[in-house]
């Protein structure tokens, strides 16, 4: 089989690269060597995040504006299958507790203001005294205040990675249980671990931290790594949408489906993929101290996974370095479900300079800054 693109793993950033290119119009296999989503992209908390308002520059600025449209992105997804990702424009809660805290975040709000463009856009960071969500966020956990921004949102990750499934299944050739070995740039052959072979004008290379090992390779150092996560998921019913909690390092993200999620670790050294129990339980006693509401509710779920991160942490995407066909969109860490749609649509503006509207790409998400 012939194709435009061959699209190399069918996470969150393969998905979206798969439905950019189709949007240009392109012939597109999407090779998974388990299954869609079946690694870092199939977390469970789903908290789609702004950077804070200070010492802003152009990566905070993409992140702000990959924010802003997601709801339009998500608008058209969910009309196009006919289902539902989960996504609400929730906001989030940040309990301040001590002085240097809330000084930090008293700092931000005026700066919020002018970055977020919160006359135009509606966005808010601010800091109050209390919230409409006293039985959420405990005010015993936020004496000196809360921080409570309106531009976070949440999203399902696996009805997102569901989603993008459906809407690429019937339009192009996914394979799963399918693993990539190699690509000849010169003859633009795709070798499959199966002994078959593809013909592609291009490759895209989007394997999560697996993928780091080839791109290592081709740089002559170190790309990437893995860093594991570990998340829960509880069975809570509410009758509103709820805002995300954020307290040192843990998110508590209420879904539309009547769970909670709870997450998620960052461990850049682990023994075991899997779920650890004892990381699980120091979790969900955290998130409880200062969402008491939470005690009692059965845990329906537990994940781990290992998270693409990059060496100089920003993600990669573009053609690689000492190669013509072959490029890369991977890294995206904790903020891929946030990014992934502007990533790919990056990818097409380099493949395709002549069509759409331009699209700012920060340097240090460039191959040139991560291979230099």
């Amino acid at each position: 089989m012939t194709y435009d693109l061959v699209v190399v793993g069918g996470g969150i950033f393969g998905l979206s690269v798969a439905k950019a290119a189709l949007g240009q119009g392109m012939k597109i296999a999407l090779l998974e060597k388990n299954t869609i989503a079946s690694g870092a992209s199939r977390g469970l908390v789903g908290a789609l995040m702004p950077h804070v308002p200070n010492r802003w520059n152009d990566k905070k600025q993409f992140q702000l504006d990959a924010l802003t449209e997601l709801s339009d992105i998500v608008t058209e997804l969910e009309a196009a299958t006919g289902l539902s990702v989960g996504y609400s424009r929730a906001g989030r809660l940040i309990p301040l507790y001590t002085e240097h805290k809330l000084a930090h975040a008293l700092s931000r709000v005026e700066e919020s203001k002018v970055h977020w463009n919160s006359e135009k856009t509606g966005f808010t960071f601010n800091v109050v005294k209390e919230t409409p969500y006293n039985d959420w966020l405990t005010p015993e956990a936020a004496p000196l205040g809360i921080i409570w921004d309106t531009l976070a949102a949440r999203a399902n990750p696996r009805l997102v990675s569901t989603g993008l499934k459906a809407l690429l299944e019937t339009q192009i050739d996914i394979m799963e249980h399918t693993e990539f070995l190699g690509f000849d740039e010169e003859t633009s052959t795709v070798t499959l671990d199966n002994g078959a072979t593809l013909t592609a004008d291009r490759i895209v290379l989007s394997a999560g931290y697996e993928g780091f090992g080839r791109l290592s390779e081709m740089a002559g150092k170190t790309i990437g790594m893995g860093e594991k996560g570990q998340s829960l998921l509880l069975e809570y019913k509410t009758d509103r949408p709820l805002p995300v909690i954020y307290d040192d390092g843990i998110y508590v993200v209420s879904h539309a489906n009547g769970t909670v999620a709870i997450g998620s670790t960052s461990e850049k050294e682990w023994a075991t993929a899997e779920p650890v129990e004892k990381d699980i339980q120091a979790m969900l006693s955290k998130a409880i101290g200062f969402c008491p509401a939470l005690k009692g509710a059965p845990i329906i779920d537990r994940w781990a996974g290992i998270r693409p991160r990059c060496k100089k942490r920003d993600p990669l995407v573009g053609l690689v370095p000492g190669t013509k066909k072959t490029w890369v969109a991977t890294g995206g860490f904790k903020i891929s479900y946030a990014i992934s749609h502007r990533i790919a649509a990056c990818l097409m503006q380099e493949m395709f300079p002549e069509k759409g509207k331009p699209i700012h790409l920060p340097e240090s998400f460039k191959p040139a800054y991560h291979f230099d």
